[in-house]
């Protein structure tokens, strides 16, 4: 699944992608940069994807990233819980890849100053 976001979000130059296997490497990966936006499955190993929007949301340098959640866990109430801790967007799989970079292109567009590069 990462392979394919990676290669959906990177054609065309569109993004840079910088991936993390589990949720406790994306916790390593966090403080390195500034991202523009997250993207988190619900289903990570270590520290699941929720727990990871906890986090992020509780921290003064992300609590205005953007973040969009991609998981098969697309029941109303995952859907209700993720949005509600702070997620800005929620994308069921199976997904394509006109899907993933139409919501990602809302979320750049949303937030203060338009889109970024």
């Amino acid at each position: 699944m990462r392979a394919f976001v990676r290669a959906a979000l990177e054609e065309g130059g569109s993004a840079i992608v910088e991936e993390a296997p589990s949720g406790f490497e994306a916790l390593r990966v966090l403080p390195r940069s500034r991202f523009d936006l997250v993207i988190v499955d619900i289903n990570m190993p270590d520290i699941n994807g929720l727990e990871l929007i906890s986090f992020m949301r509780r921290s003064p340098a992300h609590q205005t990233t953007p973040l969009l959640i991609i998981s098969t866990e697309a029941t109303e109430r995952d859907r209700e819980r993720g949005l509600s801790l702070g997620a800005n967007a929620y994308l069921s799989k199976p997904f394509g890849a006109d899907d993933l970079r139409t919501a990602v292109e809302q979320l750049r567009a949303s937030r203060p100053g338009g889109e970024t590069p």
